[in-house]
């Protein structure tokens, strides 16, 4: 009966005694596995003084160009790859992942390309990674499988040089989760001060780091935002081919005869003041049909990125390679080349623009009833700042378009509120800070952006738009990006429920947890001191949002269909599903002539096949973004607070371990450190469940979401990182404490003075 397993290839019957070099050649290439001296005795035999002989050739071989030596001292062809080696994931060509060696010393030879296949599960790696991999060669190139994704420890080393007394640089790092500084044992051109890249060499615990770029003065203006993309590997230059084809799909027509010509409409865009694209505007009007009354009609209208990138032209890889946007205080690293984001992609005030056009009919309760996509050409009429829209409803500033825009917009967002209010998403409100900046790229303020309603009104109206755009395309049976929210995991929920009891508060885990059952328990708690230490433990018990093909709901908005149709300037999922109306409605307009893109500009089969692996790329990507821009203001932050040590400022507490607890401060943010070091001689509880901190003889708690006032000891702004001190503790002297490698740091393990207490000790000690 035929197999379908792969046999095995039968041993080759080797001679015994000292191979010729074209044996060892031989069997060096029909290994299965790493070839090294030992594996090349065994397998001819060899023995004694043939060994040493064997050493000898392999030696000579060397030297001659035949074989090179990788990792675990094994033998590959020179100028091959060893079959087991480490990789380092470095760009995406469509849909595969290419890998070079992580160690790579053929002179003359560019490091092979080795495109990555993935097997069984994927497991969203993405650019940045480093591998551990089986490789074989095929056709004309090379194949890696993964077999084990290693941790980052060894990537490059992100810091700033410093000189110690003794005259020896050392390189101090910009992460503030890495505690220790490394020697650097080759620093080229780089001299104490600059931001550099370094490699680090040898074994542990003698590591050393080799300067191997050096990015300049760290505290220059856009240095903080370089810090992040360096560390995380964010693509910041845009090749330059995708630069010449961005420049040639911004001149293609727009086809404003087979659009639905929506420009004697007052639609307008209302963004941030300091937004750097307009991907979004909208519109609303009285429905004048009899069968709604009390309704509204309005036009959700984004930019028809879809017409101008298509699928598998370079502009579409390089977006999916990026992901989304990145923010920071001082710049942009845009998904899409300037000549499209900033420009013909943004919806300027005055100017025709292609836009992807979402309508909606509302009812008088708020419910949408209806809803169509078009293509269409829009010209807007006017772009507002948040603040301007809302200082015109509230009549503190004039506006032209009050009465034909802005009020119809308001009067049909009182609608979409009704039914936002019947469906009770959950109601955690979070302070989001604003690092303003001078022409120089100094900080002049950090501060909460104020909650308006105009935020509030721009947002149900994407929300709005977003679940018409899932709908629509679950009725066509077509491919939707969804963006997903589960429920919270039980772990999380037992957790909750533990902390809950701590102050006397039940949580019942046997019910169908809502969003509302959050808002209700919220709303229970009224205005009581532990409301935000409350509120901070329900947003950590939440769980993160991802994209996917496969509907999970969205928990958060309690929505069953929800997908990102609002911003594909900045996010490629909204991309895929503006291609994806494009292709479920008809909306195909003339192919491009003369130019070198795509004809089609909905869903390629490219993109039918890899939804599942985008979605995970993306998601992957979203995060990478998030973290390297709160990164980033940390750093703006710290920079901030530098000038202020020594003063006592207002803080809350946002985590408690036994070795201390977090804070950050009041309206600014930032993470800082008390270690119970310095809290005194006193010894303390660690309430586990209570995530608390409490006094044995005082009873001084100190708990998560608990405001107080602290004493800033430290602000260090090349890593972000902040470090408190309790007001009764001594001041440190002469302001900022200076770096010297002779003060003894915070000693690691636990605390002398801390105890432990579970989950039942902190309940009953409650």
């Amino acid at each position: 009966m035929a197999s379908n397993q792969k046999q095995k290839k039968p041993a080759k019957v080797r001679p015994a005694g000292l191979p010729t070099r074209e044996q060892v050649m031989d069997f060096i290439a029909d290994a299965d596995t790493p070839a090294g001296k030992r594996e090349i005795a065994k397998a001819f035999g060899l023995k004694g003084q043939e060994k040493i002989a064997l050493k000898a050739l392999l030696k000579d071989m060397a030297d001659e160009g035949l074989i090179d030596i990788g990792p675990a001292r094994a033998f590959h062809k020179m100028g091959g790859v060893p079959k087991v080696t480490v990789l380092r994931i470095v760009d995406v060509d469509d849909m595969v992942l290419i890998a070079t060696p992580e160690r790579w010393e053929a002179e003359g030879q560019p490091a092979p390309r080795l495109r990555v296949v993935e097997r069984g599960k994927r497991g969203a790696l993405t650019i940045g990674d480093r591998i551990l991999a089986r490789t074989e060669e095929a056709g004309r190139g090379w194949i890696a499988h993964p077999m084990k994704k290693l941790a980052k420890a060894s990537e490059e080393l992100l810091g700033v040089v410093e000189e110690m007394a003794d005259g020896k640089l050392w390189l101090r790092p910009v992460d503030k989760r890495i505690r220790k500084d490394t020697p650097i044992s080759d620093a080229g051109e780089a001299r104490p001060g600059d931001l550099v890249l370094a490699e680090p060499h040898g074994r542990p615990p003698r590591i050393s780091a080799r300067v191997t770029d050096i990015l300049g003065d760290p505290f220059a203006p856009r240095s903080f935002s370089l810090i992040a993309i360096h560390k995380h590997g964010i693509p910041h230059v845009f090749p330059e081919r995708v630069e010449e084809e961005a420049l040639a799909v911004a001149s293609l027509p727009l086809h404003a005869d087979k659009r639905e010509d929506l420009r004697h409409l007052p639609i307008v865009a209302i963004d941030p003041v300091d937004a750097r694209d307009h991907d979004d505007a909208v519109w609303a009007a009285p429905d004048e049909d009899e069968a709604n009354p009390g309704g509204y009609k309005a036009i959700v209208a984004i930019a028809d990125v879809s017409y101008y990138v298509r699928p598998g032209s370079a502009l579409d890889k390089e977006a999916r390679k990026r992901g989304n946007s990145v923010y920071f205080p001082d710049l942009v690293v845009p998904m899409l080349p300037h000549q499209l984001s900033s420009d013909m992609c943004s919806l300027r005030a005055g100017e025709d623009r292609a836009a992807m056009a979402c309508h909606l009919t509302i009812n008088a309760q708020g419910k949408v009833t209806a809803w169509r996509f078009t293509r269409a050409v829009i010209r807007v009429a006017a772009v507002l700042a948040y603040e301007d829209a809302q200082a015109a409803i509230d009549g503190t500033k004039d506006n032209g378009l009050l009465e034909p825009a802005l009020k119809p917009l308001w009067a049909c967002w009182a609608l979409l509120r009704k039914a936002r209010q019947a469906r009770d998403p959950l109601a955690l409100d979070l302070p989001e800070r604003r690092v303003v900046l001078d022409e120089m790229g100094k900080i002049v303020s950090v501060a909460v952006r104020e909650r308006l309603d105009a935020h509030m009104l721009i947002e149900d109206y994407m929300i709005a738009a977003n679940v018409a755009a899932a709908k629509a395309l679950e009725a066509k049976k077509a491919p939707v990006m969804y963006r997903v929210h589960e429920p919270p995991s039980r772990d999380k929920l037992v957790a909750l429920k533990d902390y809950l009891a701590t102050f006397d508060i039940s949580f019942a885990l046997g019910q169908v947890v809502k969003p509302s059952t959050f808002n209700q328990l919220i709303a229970k708690i009224g205005e009581a001191e532990e409301k935000p230490q409350i509120m901070e433990m329900i947003l950590r018990s939440q769980t993160q949002a991802y994209y996917a093909p496969q509907n999970m709901g969205h928990f958060g908005l309690a929505l069953g269909s929800y997908a990102h149709f609002t911003s594909p300037i900045r996010r490629y999922a909204d991309l895929l599903v503006h291609r994806a109306l494009v292709g479920a409605y008809g909306l195909e307009l003339p192919a491009p002539k003369g130019k070198d893109v795509p004809d089609r500009s909905s869903l390629s089969q490219d993109d039918y096949e890899n939804m599942g692996r985008v979605g995970e790329m993306i998601s992957g990507h979203e995060r990478r973004a998030m973290e390297a821009e709160r990164e980033t203001i940390d750093r703006y932050v710290a920079a901030y607070l530098a000038a202020h040590v020594g003063e006592v400022m207002p803080a809350r507490i946002t985590g408690v371990q036994n070795f201390g607890f977090f804070a950050t401060v009041e309206g600014l943010g930032g993470d800082g450190l008390v270690p119970v070091s310095t809290m005194g001689a006193e010894h303390f509880f660690y309430d586990e469940a209570g995530k608390a901190l409490q006094g044995v003889e005082s009873g001084d708690r100190y708990t998560v979401g608990q405001r107080l006032e602290l004493r800033l000891a430290e602000a260090d702004p090349i890593n972000g990182s902040l470090r408190f001190e309790l007001p009764d503790s001594p001041a440190p002297r002469g302001g900022p404490v200076k770096r010297d490698r002779t003060r003894p740091g915070i000693k690691r393990g636990r605390p002398t003075n801390i105890r432990h207490m579970g989950s039942k000790r902190g309940k009953h000690k409650r």
